[in-house]
């Protein structure tokens, strides 16, 4: 029985002061995040999607809503699928004017392995695994989205893959509204597929 989870990035926030919103509440999508959440949901149009999920954060729930709506569908909060947490939110982090440049925040990157900023790498792969493991089980034979953020997405993605898990942020491939689509063949996951419906977005530009 073949199966679809859709692993979903967030559209883009409007986020005027550049900072670090991790958990924050409050981000809404911008103007350009709210179109970009559209034209997934028309290119998703006519998927078999039975189920969406989405990140309790305010971004996911608005991003999850045309994709809803066009399969007349309840969204379902999932907490696992929210951002990873970080000490450096509501901080700017921006190369030459930001957190980073401040002595008091050095030992904070101490170890960029676990990493010593915030959650570690390999909870957001068990917590995102557990959350996509739910969406196949649910969408058995169908499709299933789980509307999520940037590094939760591709530390799965990474760890499905058996690549290290810490990399460098500024190489992601998990652009803004873009789907990392998960194939599984009963329980078995036999391919992943990454496409950008919404196009490509810069992964160095803080806070998208």
């Amino acid at each position: 029985m073949k199966t679809i989870v859709h692993l979903m990035r967030h559209g883009e926030v409007h986020n005027p002061e550049g900072i670090l919103y991790g958990r924050l509440p409050g981000y809404r999508l911008s103007d350009t995040g709210r179109a970009q959440a559209q034209l997934v949901a028309d290119t998703l149009a006519d998927h078999d999607i039975t189920h969406v999920f989405a990140s309790p954060l305010q971004r996911a729930q608005e991003t999850a809503t045309p994709i809803a709506k066009a399969h007349g569908l309840e969204i379902t909060t999932v907490t696992d699928l929210i951002e990873a947490d970080n000490q450096f939110e509501g901080l700017k982090v921006s190369v030459g004017d930001g957190a980073l440049s401040k002595p008091r925040h050095w030992l904070k990157l101490r170890d960029p392995f676990t990493p010593s900023w915030g959650e570690p790498y390999i909870q957001i792969a068990h917590r995102m695994l557990a959350a996509a493991s739910t969406a196949r089980d649910a969408a058995r034979g169908h499709e299933a989205i789980c509307v999520s953020h940037q590094l939760p997405v591709y530390t799965l993605r990474r760890f499905l893959e058996g690549q290290r898990l810490w990399h460098d942020p500024r190489v992601r491939q998990c652009s803004l509204a873009s789907l990392t689509t998960l194939i599984y063949d009963d329980d078995a996951l036999v391919d992943i597929v990454y496409s950008e419906p919404a196009g490509e977005s810069d992964p160095r530009v803080t806070g998208a």
